[in-house]
């Protein structure tokens, strides 16, 4: 599914990741834990190939960091659902609109984009807001909207990038228990966080970073 193996990757500052060395298989739910600037994001973005590494490679299902293309990247990402902690809403679309996104750009038939994103909707629990405005809806329900639009494709694997991070406790827990549901469906979860007291209530793999590196 996912290996990591020996990956730098330095920015100009000096920060960034250094000897990582990971395997996740598929179905796991892998938490990434540790402080800001300890190199979790930087991981997800190897992983999602937004970053490639200066050393070592990264494997992702058919993907290898060492011989993928630039055009093949955008083919990579069609398979993998991301969600951010800023959610990246479309503000001047409703929440079928922001789901449907991309469905659309890679010329899904109408038919069928119905099906899915009413489908997503329903899995975060969203059905009812479908033709909602985002700025008319909670914090939470917005998060929610992401992740809708991250699975309305059907991913193997879902990223998560502190997906918990800007949420009171309560919508936190929320947000989790739909991540838990989409797991048990089979899809592998990678989520980076910072909050040690919440993955202790969550079952699932715990890989901790600091100053770039994995720590036993």
């Amino acid at each position: 599914m996912i290996e990591m193996q020996n990956v730098r990757v330095t920015y100009a500052n000096g920060e960034g990741i250094d000897q990582i060395t990971l395997k996740i298989a598929a179905g796991e739910f892998v938490f990434l834990v540790g402080p800001s600037g300890a190199g979790k994001s930087t991981v997800l973005k190897t992983i999602y190939m937004d970053v490639l590494p200066s050393e070592g490679h990264v494997r992702v299902g058919e993907y290898n960091s060492l011989f993928i293309k630039r055009h093949d990247v955008p083919y990579l990402r069609r398979k993998l659902g991301i969600v951010f902690q800023d959610f990246r809403l479309f503000m001047d679309r409703d929440i079928f609109e922001n789901v449907a996104f991309t469905l659309k750009v890679i010329g899904t038939r109408k038919k069928e984009i119905k099906r899915r994103v009413l489908r997503a909707l329903a899995d975060v629990g969203l059905s009812h807001k479908a033709r909602v405005m985002p700025d008319e809806v909670s914090g939470g329900e917005q998060q929610r909207v992401a992740i809708a639009r991250a699975i309305v494709n059907e991913p193997f694997l879902l990223l998560a990038d502190e997906p918990t991070g800007n949420l009171d406790p309560v919508t936190a827990a929320s947000i989790m228990d739909v991540l838990e549901r989409i797991n048990t469906r089979g899809t592998t979860i990678v989520m980076a966080t910072h909050n040690d007291e919440m993955v202790r209530r969550y079952r699932g793999r715990v890989v901790h970073i600091n100053n770039g590196q994995i720590i036993p």
